[in-house]
């Protein structure tokens, strides 16, 4: 215990500006994502941009290019969440949950990209990244590919998603001695349960309105 409390202090000392701004706007991104606040976008694409740059520093290709399709994700999401209806004025997307089709839909979406990234990331390892851990990386890439393509539809199943992603993505950035980046991951988890929680009551409410 005293060896990780000492790493984690040195750790901490070594954390640079730029990391700092990430960890807050991306706690904060997940805060008005459960808030379904559409800040959840601007705000987040401060994160994901400099998340490309940390990632390929210390050689977490997987988490990389998760954090350039979350840039893309965040246009292609602000815009669908800022659709409104032209008689009525209100948003047109609305928090629901999966159909059978749409799990169908994203099982085999994680699947495709969990092997797409093992494969490139064990092929990186081989040649020119000898710090990447493929099957942790490529799994916490796969699970937060899904979970964003479903937050941008405001499907409930997003959150189980990004439960998901931390848990895969805390041992993982802790290990590249990004101590504060995995505690941002602790503190994402916390977030996801409650967004989770938060969403599911949503869905049944607009389920109940619509009825």
């Amino acid at each position: 215990m005293h060896q990780i409390l000492e790493q984690l202090y040195t750790n901490i000392q070594l954390t640079t500006w730029y990391e700092y701004l990430a960890v807050t706007t991306g706690i904060l991104s997940v805060w008005y994502s459960r808030k379904e606040n559409i800040l959840v976008y601007p705000i987040g694409l401060v994160n994901t941009i400099i998340y490309i740059y940390i990632s390929f520093k210390y050689h977490l290709l997987g988490e990389g290019t998760v954090n350039f399709y979350y840039t893309i994700m965040s246009i292609y999401g602000w815009w669908l969440w800022s659709k409104k209806d032209v008689n009525s004025h209100q948003n047109t997307l609305h928090i629901s949950y999966s159909t059978s089709k749409e799990w169908i839909h994203q099982l085999l979406f994680f699947a495709a990209m969990f092997l797409t990234y093992f494969i490139a990331i064990s092929i990186a390892k081989k040649y020119f990244a000898e710090g990447a851990i493929p099957w942790a990386d490529a799994f916490a890439t796969a699970s937060a590919f899904t979970a964003m393509w479903l937050m941008a539809k405001k499907k409930v199943e997003s959150w189980s998603w990004w439960i998901v992603t931390n848990i895969a993505s805390i041992p993982l950035y802790f290990v590249k001695t990004l101590v504060l980046s995995s505690f941002q991951y602790v503190v994402f988890l916390i977030l996801a349960i409650a967004g989770l929680i938060t969403w599911m009551n949503k869905a049944k409410a607009n389920k109940q309105t619509n009825h």
